[in-house]
């Protein structure tokens, strides 16, 4: 119990230091302008957050979020004054079909947990007329440690080409896909919040969550004739000491060989009651293994294809569809050196679909199917109680259901827009973890162990 609390005690010690810091880059952030303060988007823009939000509680985005999004996050009501900060806290309960013997992590039990996800603060809106920012710092309930989360900071501007509205800017961001519009790229896809505590596959693409909060990129964007949307530019690895000042451990991540290019483009088209939009994405990165550069360097390609529609005539029913298929090409020869890998060349793909209904954006359910298949290697899938596999195969694949309540942010709801809400209940049921349905891990483990419920309450304030 005592190793408990001083384990706490130093998680809050630590984050003090990540929230000064954060704290004096939101100053240098503010210095141009001059504001008082209030929490969010939606005071800002005088809107409801259901206006940008489908579920009125995001991050998934309507049409209207998208093009606020696009254009900077600078909309606003010019006649109130403010600084857009806001914060959300998520705490959860999860129980799985098997305990994990040992204890989810070093400070759980092994089963039926109540933690304390994630506390988050933001600066959240306009900074000048064409600039705005997306700046989040979490604070870990579980790891008990704070850093600097997902941040978009961008330009945005106007203009015509070929007799066409134009909406062209530049984003400067610290994860692939945090700064895209579709809910169907990693960073803002389905599940919007999952269980820090509950088992998850061990396989996952490079630009599928493996350098959040690890890199800095730059990308220019242009939105034409509301049709094609086209971005581009690059990624860098941070340096430790700056990732340890922003309270990320850069210790065994993969590293980026100098610059790692990115792309999107997409295709949307916006009917009454109705919008579809089809596109792909993907990065190529040379990659040291583990920061390890004695043996040269990887090299990684991801390419995703992505389709969304929503169904949104703007009564009490919403609807919609998203999927997404990234396949990654990976050539090992420095891990394969290092002993790390059975091969010089394997592949991973993924494939993700999900399908909601919303009525009167208070109650939601989502069903959705994900699996994750690739190239056998026993040297990188080890057998491990758990998390490893006994075959030395990635696969994974199951289905997730999820029921919401967001009783508030609607344009009459109480405390509009200081409070917000939401209410889950999540359900994953395992066919295949890691590469197997029955013994998958080599130590007498099923797959159908690791399903797992999650009750989440997440507010927003």
């Amino acid at each position: 119990m005592r190793s408990d609390l001083l384990w706490r005690y130093e998680g809050v010690q630590r984050g003090a230091v990540v929230w000064l810091r954060l704290g004096l880059l939101l100053m240098v952030l503010l210095a141009p302008t001059s504001v008082t303060a209030l929490p969010s988007f939606a005071w800002q823009t005088g809107q409801p957050c259901a206006q940008c939000h489908v579920h009125a509680f995001g991050p998934a985005l309507t049409s209207f979020g998208r093009e606020f999004k696009l254009n900077g996050y600078v909309w606003d009501r010019p006649d109130y004054l403010f600084i857009p900060l806001a914060a959300t806290i998520q705490t959860s309960f999860t129980h799985t079909a098997a305990a994990q013997p040992g204890g989810a992590t070093p400070h759980t039990h092994a089963n039926d947990n109540g933690v304390l996800d994630q506390l988050s603060l933001y600066y959240a809106g306009k900074i000048l007329p064409h600039v705005g920012a997306f700046v989040q710092g979490t604070y870990d309930g579980v790891a008990g440690q704070a850093a600097l989360d997902n941040t978009d900071i961008r330009f945005a501007h106007q203009g015509t080409l070929a007799g066409q509205r134009l909406v062209y800017g530049v984003s400067l961001n610290n994860n692939p896909t945090v700064q895209d519009l579709w809910n169907t790229t990693p960073v803002w896809g389905f599940p919007f919040a999952s269980s820090p505590v509950a088992p998850t596959p061990a396989a996952a693409s490079l630009i599928d969550g493996s350098l959040g909060s690890q890199v800095v990129g730059v990308t220019a964007y242009g939105l034409w004739n509301q049709l094609l949307y086209i971005e581009g530019g690059a990624y860098w690895t941070l340096p430790g000491t700056v990732q340890r000042a922003l309270g990320v451990h850069p210790e065994g991540e993969a590293q980026l060989d100098g610059a790692a290019p990115y792309w999107r483009l997409v295709l949307q088209h916006d009917w009454p009651g109705h919008y579809v939009s089809l596109g792909t994405f993907g990065l190529d990165a040379a990659v040291f293994p583990g920061r390890e550069r004695q043996a040269g360097h990887d090299h990684v390609t991801d390419l995703g294809v992505d389709l969304s529609y929503q169904f949104q005539q703007g009564g009490p029913h919403l609807a919609g569809v998203n999927t997404t298929f990234i396949a990654e090409w990976q050539h090992l020869t420095a891990s394969h050196a290092l002993g790390n890998a059975d091969h010089t060349n394997d592949s991973l793909q993924t494939f993700r679909a999900h399908a909601y209904y919303i009525f009167m954006q208070t109650y939601g359910v989502t069903l959705g199917y994900f699996q994750t298949t690739g190239s056998t290697d026993h040297s990188r899938y080890q057998p491990t109680p758990i998390t490893g596999s006994g075959s030395g195969s990635p696969k994974s694949r199951g289905f997730m259901t999820q029921l919401d309540y967001i009783p508030f942010g609607k344009a009459n709801s109480f405390l509009r827009p200081w409070l917000n809400v939401r209410f889950a209940l999540q359900y994953v049921a395992y066919l295949e973890f890691n590469g197997g349905h029955t013994n998958y891990d080599g130590f007498g483990r099923n797959a159908s162990g690791n399903n797992t419920l999650y009750l989440l309450s997440w507010f927003a304030f």
